[in-house]
């Protein structure tokens, strides 16, 4: 009951605060977004966006899915291409862009001792991050994308917004920048509050998000990393962490991008593959599985596919 009035009580301020950033999140978006707007074109109007199983990959369990040319972002297959479902930690892709775009990645951030109790009592993903450490914008990317640290989502919010309600805003007011019109994000990190539903997208929106994280060479470097170590040094303790994509030297020239998993979503991946000169993009979301682990096995049943049309 504490931690629920806890909760009430933060979602309560953060929507006061909300309205007071807008503003501010909006102008901060439209410089971020500049420039980044990316094409995802899906087949034509009359085709269902649930595929037929013989024009598509065959034993796909996701809710919602799809599976593009990452050059172009054309569609080749789709299920509920439009539905608007959570995508827990898929999140933190547009938590990173935000971040990648304002810039200045060498400021040194301090772990605020709220993570803490954040972390606890969501239950959430970490990267064990030790309020007081001091380390880079750059280190918390690569915490926030391995291993997925909800310690570093909050962290680089309230440190970029500034304010995690400011930085709630941007992230909102860039998808809209963006053309993400079914996308709308209530926390930084894709966590299930106020309900598993608040936060959520779409595949084509999601395909759309990862084509323009992958246009830097940041956020890229990061996402094919499968493991960063951090040595001990002034004003840190020791890191290592590593990348949760299941697809990440198991599926031959998988490149990223990001897992993500809460019970509402279940196992979630926005992915890309690039080898013999071809690059697909794809995302599989609420795809069946056992625990918190995301697999790669709806992914993997796409990517064959795809890669085993001609002329793609």
């Amino acid at each position: 009951m504490a931690a629920r009035a806890r909760r009430s009580a933060r979602v309560s301020r953060w929507a006061a605060a909300t309205a007071t950033a807008a503003a501010t999140a909006t102008a901060t978006a439209a410089a971020l977004a500049a420039g980044l707007t990316l094409a995802v074109t899906a087949p034509p109007a009359s085709a269902s966006d649930a595929r037929p199983a013989a024009t598509g990959p065959a034993g796909v369990q996701a809710r919602a899915a799809a599976i593009a040319t990452a050059s172009t972002g054309h569609v080749l297959w789709s299920r509920d291409l439009n539905t608007e479902v959570p995508m827990a930690s898929i999140t933190k892709v547009m938590t990173a862009l935000v971040v990648i775009r304002a810039g200045h990645l060498s400021r040194r951030i301090t772990v605020p001792a709220a993570v803490t109790g954040y972390v606890e009592e969501h239950d959430a993903s970490s990267a064990g991050l030790r309020p007081g450490d001091t380390l880079t914008a750059s280190q918390l990317l690569e915490a926030l994308l391995l291993p997925s640290g909800a310690d570093a989502a909050y962290t680089l919010a309230e440190a970029y917004g500034p304010g995690l309600s400011a930085f709630i805003a941007t992230m909102n007011a860039t998808a809209k920048l963006l053309g993400m019109t079914r996308t709308h994000f209530s926390n930084f990190d894709g966590l299930p509050y106020p309900t598993g539903y608040s936060t959520y997208s779409t595949p084509a929106n999601l395909l759309k998000l990862g084509r323009v994280a992958m246009t830097s060479a940041v956020f890229r470097s990061i996402v094919d990393r499968r493991s960063y170590r951090l040595a001990s040094g002034s004003g840190h303790h020791a890191y290592f962490w590593v990348n949760l994509n299941p697809l990440l030297g198991v599926y031959r020239g998988a490149i990223g991008i990001k897992t993500g998993y809460t019970p509402a979503a279940g196992h979630c991946l926005l992915f890309e593959v690039t080898r013999g000169g071809r690059s697909f993009i794809g995302v599989n979301l609420d795809s069946p599985g056992v625990g918190t682990t995301v697999n790669g096995a709806d992914a993997t049943r796409m990517l064959n596919w795809a890669f085993s049309l001609r002329g793609r």
